[in-house]
């Protein structure tokens, strides 16, 4: 198939609402909102996005946590929404007849009389996707739910907490208001989309949600540039960040091969910020600044940002926020991280009694040693 680039500029504008209008985000947990304007959005705290809602799934994993319940489900959002999270993050397709579901990958795997078989989630209708799993009925049985993971292995999708799959439009209406929503658009690495059909997955995406957010914060976020360009022209209601890598990984797009070429792709269409693999920040340390210099924001995923001291670590250079697995350890880091600074072995006491929990104080670095630290971390990344 040949590539065919979409051009934002023979798509029509269908803007919900006049180019000079307030735009303000807001949540229930931002001290004065997130503001969006001409010159980007600015976060006026360090954000903490629930990946999946409260962590993926990683059925090989030997740490519970990664099993506790089912990912890009209605009870793994609310359960997130339970702790100091300012939003969730969650992958969102759209099956042939039009409907956004949330769900990751880009197969839906089952087995039927011992046989595996795999289904494109976008060439299911909505009926066909939500007969895999539990099912909302009582005494209604689904289809088997298997999953592939990167090495290969097919296991069954096994968790202690299970729940149905479902859409984007049931996720606004039974998911707390605390928390606002980062909406990925999924799409899949190896196939090239036409332009008519990015328009149409984006319209069908855009319609939920103008008719459902009632004022809940969004964020709008793909590894795709044609799709993220679309979603800025199509609308400049909501924030839209570019999803990469941040060259730990090379794609036949170039756009999505560096930091630098991220920035150069938020520029180009007026997108208000970057989302980052961790390890691209990381490595490459020195692109913070320019991207603070060009007015964008930037928000990282990935492993490490399950450790609290890389967290920490980016808090110091100046990442926005980081979409993290391990809601609870991670919410609670950050809400010690952030309060004002104690003395250096001055100890924090919470609670009284024999339920006293001490706080250590978080660690204090100097220029100097902040400036040792940035030149040892990319050296440190490459073993």
């Amino acid at each position: 198939m040949a590539l065919k680039a979409v051009h934002v500029s023979d798509v029509p504008n269908l803007d919900q609402v006049p180019e000079n209008a307030s735009l303000a985000l807001y949540s229930t947990r931002f001290s004065k909102g997130v503001d969006v304007g001409r010159g980007g959005i600015k976060i006026p705290k360090f954000l903490v996005i629930g990946h999946r809602g409260s962590g993926m799934n990683m059925l090989q994993s030997s740490d519970r946590r990664m099993k506790a319940m089912k990912e890009n489900s209605v009870l793994s959002f609310n359960a997130a929404a339970k702790f100091a999270v300012d939003f969730i993050e969650f992958d969102v397709q759209v099956t042939k007849d039009d409907c956004p579901v949330i769900f990751h990958d880009n197969f839906i795997l089952s087995e039927d009389n011992g046989t595996v078989y795999e289904k494109r989630v976008t060439e299911l209708s909505l009926s066909e996707f939500l007969c895999y799993g539990p099912q909302r009925e009582p005494g209604k049985v689904g289809k088997t739910l298997l999953r592939k993971t990167k090495d290969g292995q097919i296991l069954s999708w096994n968790v202690e907490k299970d729940d149905p799959l479902c859409t984007l439009e049931e996720a606004f209406h039974k998911v707390s208001p605390s928390v606002g929503f980062n909406i990925e658009l999924k799409l899949d690495d190896h196939i090239v989309y036409q332009q008519e059909h990015l328009i149409h997955v984006v319209q069908a995406i855009l319609k939920v949600v103008f008719e459902h957010d009632k004022d809940r914060p969004i964020i709008f976020s793909t590894f795709q540039p044609d799709a993220a360009l679309l979603v800025r022209k199509l609308q400049s209601t909501y924030p839209v960040f570019f999803l990469t890598n941040g060259g730990t990984e090379i794609y036949y797009d170039v756009r999505r091969n560096s930091l630098d070429e991220a920035m150069k792709l938020c520029l180009q269409g007026g997108l208000q910020g970057i989302v980052s693999e961790v390890k691209g920040i990381f490595r490459n340390p020195g692109a913070i600044p320019k991207i603070k210099e060009a007015k964008l924001s930037l928000l990282t995923y990935g492993k490490l940002n399950n450790v609290p001291e890389a967290v920490y670590m980016q808090h110091l250079m100046g990442v926005e926020g980081v979409i993290v697995d391990l809601v609870q350890e991670i919410a609670e880091a950050v809400s010690y991280m952030i309060k004002p600074s104690m003395e250096e072995g001055e100890e924090e006491v919470l609670g009284k009694g024999e339920g006293q929990i001490q706080v250590k104080a978080k660690p204090q670095f100097s220029e100097r040693e902040l400036s040792f630290l940035l030149k040892l971390i990319p050296e440190l990344m490459q073993l």
